[in-house]
């Protein structure tokens, strides 16, 4: 799949610009796995999904499946396949207030991709993790066969999350000049000031926003704003 992304400019990391270009490396593609409700979309997931076009990367995520005649586990697999790295928030524990139980679907795409990076072949082998919860050992009383991992805490907190994404990934990207997680985070904010107006100009929704226009409308307040 050939999507447009931003990066920033590798042949002059110095610049300030940013240049369109077209990807379907493996390497630039970032799985976010988290939560999709309302307050986390607001409070988290979007701030991740910046977090990522901005170091130079391209976040992919269940929302991209919308197609009914797909199986949606397969999908998901297809997406993991095309991504050498995964944020996996496995912090919403809580009982669903409708049923009565916890939502599972965070904890099986974690093991989804764990498992594609053990047992897959050639690229496969070179993927990367990052897990986020609320508290950094808090995984140890519901899921403790995952340490070893890289497990940090965003406290529920966007900057701390936007910190911990940019920190990780900025070794991946050397010949790049990122700025720091208070710079992103920043920018977020501006951003997130300047959404409604943006949405208004595409006559989009900001309340039923698909993942992908936030992607285009963060990518090219990303050009604008250098």
């Amino acid at each position: 799949m050939v999507v447009m992304g931003v990066f920033r400019n590798q042949q002059n990391p110095s610049s300030k610009t940013f240049m369109p270009q077209e990807y379907t490396d493996y390497e630039q593609n970032v799985f976010i796995n988290c939560p999709f409700d309302k307050d986390y979309k607001n409070s988290l997931l979007y701030a991740l999904v910046f977090a990522v076009h901005d170091c130079g990367f391209r976040a992919r995520c269940a929302l991209e499946i919308s197609d009914a005649g797909q199986i949606r586990i397969q999908r998901i697999f297809g997406i993991i396949s095309e991504c050498q790295f995964g944020i996996h928030d496995i912090s919403r524990t809580e009982l669903d207030e409708t049923h009565g139980l916890p939502r599972f679907n965070m904890p099986l795409e974690l093991g989804m991709f764990l498992g594609a990076k053990e047992f897959g072949k050639d690229e496969q082998k070179k993927k990367s993790c990052m897990i986020l919860d609320i508290e950094k050992y808090r995984y140890q009383k519901f899921c403790s066969d995952i340490a070893g991992q890289d497990i940090e805490s965003h406290e529920g907190k966007p900057e701390e999350a936007i910190e911990i994404v940019r920190d990780w990934l900025r070794p991946y990207r050397k010949e790049m000049k990122i700025p720091g997680g208070v710079v992103i985070f920043e920018r977020y904010e501006a951003f997130t000031r300047e959404l409604p107006e943006l949405c208004k100009k595409g006559r989009l929704n900001p309340n039923k926003l698909p993942f992908y226009d936030m992607q285009t409308l963060m990518a090219e307040w990303m050009i604008e704003n250098q």
